[in-house]
């Protein structure tokens, strides 16, 4: 098993030996129920710095009333077991009332970057984001910090906030770690039925769809309204959005025949909920190694 610390005092005590050691640090981020997505960063922390520190903290600030705080799943022994066999060195378990004490008012909130996509349904969700990694790394101070890109705005969103507060920490993303059929891993995966989850897998098939049209020269206005509908048939209750946005800052991209200087910068990102589960996704446009399938 990594070490474990369950307290600011212990954390920073065992990050400040390595630092007199002359080491760096890597530092993962992570609300527990783990899945391969997760262990691949620490897998490239391990590629970035001489330690790793991974947390496990179920976030109360980023849920709604409505959503699933009670219910989200926690597997502590489990997760330390992978953990351990991924090569993280020390495990950060807070507990909520030493990350939110009695009396805690201070919130971070990063504009523009969070009011759109995921920000519309969940506008609660990026404010308790930015503030709950804004408290992590200040408590872990690492070299650098590695967020999946499933979560792509979120990790838009977090770039941003470490820029404009001037955080010595370099941020980096990991890719999005899938599935056979190629559904992105998702602790909340485990909520769908046995039929949910085999639609579940037309989502990214869905996606590469439209990308492929795009890419082809056709109307991305028709390729989205043709994927909205196909969403639906097969299986999903809602479409919360499924949009073509520019990676920097996420602006919507209104040209309908892509050229070669859009799709350089140009992902598309979805949001459907099927039974009582929201999946999410993104793909790029512009043709890379890692999706030369599409």
């Amino acid at each position: 098993m990594p070490a474990v610390s369950r307290s600011l005092e212990d954390l920073r005590m065992q990050v400040g030996t390595w630092r007199q050691q002359g080491l760096s640090i890597a530092f993962v981020p992570t609300m527990g129920a783990l899945h391969a997505g997760h262990l691949s960063l620490v897998t490239l922390a391990a590629q970035k710095a001489d330690r790793i520190v991974a947390s496990i903290f179920v976030n109360p600030k980023q849920f709604a009333a409505h959503e699933d705080l009670d219910t989200y799943p926690r597997h502590e022994a489990q997760d330390l077991a992978k953990l351990a066999a991924a090569g993280c060195d020390l495990a950060f378990l807070p507990q909520a009332t030493q990350m939110y004490p009695a009396g805690y008012t201070t919130a971070v909130t990063v504009e523009n970057l969070s009011t759109d996509l995921c920000g519309v349904s969940r506008p609660h969700f990026f404010g308790g984001v930015a503030t709950v990694v804004c408290k992590l790394l200040n408590q872990c101070q690492p070299d650098v910090a590695i967020f999946g890109e499933k979560d792509f705005q979120q990790l838009q969103v977090i770039k941003r906030m470490v820029r404009d507060l001037d955080m010595p920490v370099q941020i980096e993303g990991g890719p999005i770690i899938r599935e056979a059929d190629g559904l992105a891993m998702s602790s909340r995966n485990a909520y769908l039925t046995a039929n949910e989850r085999k639609s579940a897998g037309m989502l990214n098939v869905i996606m590469k769809n439209v990308i492929t049209k795009a890419r082809a020269g056709d109307s991305v206005e028709m390729a989205l309204r043709q994927a909205r509908e196909s969403l639906l048939q097969e299986g999903f209750d809602t479409v919360d959005y499924l949009e073509m946005r520019r990676e920097d800052d996420l602006s919507l991209i209104s040209i309908d025949r892509l050229k070669a200087a859009e799709m350089d910068q140009a992902r598309l990102f979805a949001a459907a909920i099927i039974g009582k589960t929201r999946l999410i996704d993104n793909m790029p446009l512009a043709p890379h190694p890692d999706h030369s399938d599409l």
